[in-house]
């Protein structure tokens, strides 16, 4: 069995955080008792990111917290951030600001619609700028003439990738693993743009194993990516991890009706309702894996729930 390091890869951190920002830090771990998962043998442990804080729950703080050290040590005033129409790293990285005393910019995917969705009108209310980019200038954010373009309408602001994925992000992540003291034989994560799964892997032991869940349709690449953001954060590859590519259900942000059902009969037995973009995908693949013996009779599994 793996237990994690007593330690991960740390950076200096933003100053006492937890004077402005209540932070449930380490997450809880929750056993979920369910027959489907008995019947299999698998234990299964619930690392409750959702629950670190409300405004800036999960992987988002884990991924936002050195960024914002790096941001304050640089002498930035603003963050600007990428993200869909529906991202929870937007609204995020506009509480964060708003918590850590940044101005924010938000530069969503498509064009604008009004009303503004829960989303977007959440990330408003927490003082953050939006504008948009169409779905084909969006693909070339990163390019540097889109972000001459940006700084020119802006003025200076520190850049946080989409989803927080850099090797910053992938540090915190990497601290997951070293909170839980129970010992356990394979980490699941849900995988959208392959940091959190990065940082998982990388703070495992040797012999442990991490599995993500893509919740994007061909999401092939993401290998790459993991491999990519592992070297940036670390200089190196982490070994023991792979990713389910058939447990998208469409793809980002789409849903069926096999995984509505999931997560209403998910919410009966355990009163926890799934975020069906990301953790609801992954849960059903878990117990798919358990069901099909993908996971051996007595194993310990750790599902991290990540808001």
């Amino acid at each position: 069995m793996s237990r994690s390091p007593a330690s991960a890869t740390r950076l200096d951190s933003i100053p006492e955080p937890a004077e402005v920002l209540p932070l449930r830090i380490p997450s809880p771990l929750e056993e979920l008792r369910d027959d489907r998962l008995a019947d299999a043998g698998v234990r299964l442990l619930l690392k409750r990111d959702d629950l670190i804080n409300p405004d800036v729950p999960g992987n988002k703080w884990r991924k936002l917290k050195y960024n914002l050290a790096q941001a304050q040590r640089s002498g930035h005033r603003a963050l600007l951030a990428f993200g869909g129409a529906y991202s929870n790293h937007i609204r995020a990285t506009a509480a964060a600001g708003e918590y850590f005393g940044f101005a924010t910019i938000g530069v969503i995917r498509g064009e604008e619609h009004l009303p503004l969705n829960d989303s977007l009108a959440y990330a408003v209310r927490h003082g953050m700028q939006l504008s948009y980019l169409d779905r084909g200038a969006y693909r070339h954010k990163h390019d540097p003439a889109v972000i001459d373009r940006l700084r020119h309408e802006f003025g200076g602001f520190y850049l946080v990738p989409e989803g927080g994925s850099n090797g910053l992000g992938v540090r915190g992540c990497a601290e997951i693993p070293a909170e839980i003291a129970d010992d356990f034989d394979v980490i699941c994560c849900p995988c959208g743009t392959g940091g959190t799964l990065a940082g998982i892997a990388l703070g495992l032991r040797p012999e442990g194993r991490a599995v993500g869940f893509s919740v994007l349709k061909n999401g092939g690449f993401l290998a790459d990516e993991v491999t990519r953001l592992q070297r940036e954060a670390a200089g190196r590859d982490a070994c023991c991890w792979d990713i389910e590519l058939g447990y998208h259900f469409g793809g980002y942000a789409k849903t069926t009706p096999e995984l509505a059902a999931f997560i209403a009969d998910f919410d009966r037995r355990h009163g926890i309702v799934l975020d069906w973009v990301y953790t609801a995908k992954m849960m059903y693949g878990i117990m798919d894996l358990a069901r099909s013996g993908r996971f051996a009779s007595g194993s310990t599994v750790i599902a991290v729930i990540t808001g």
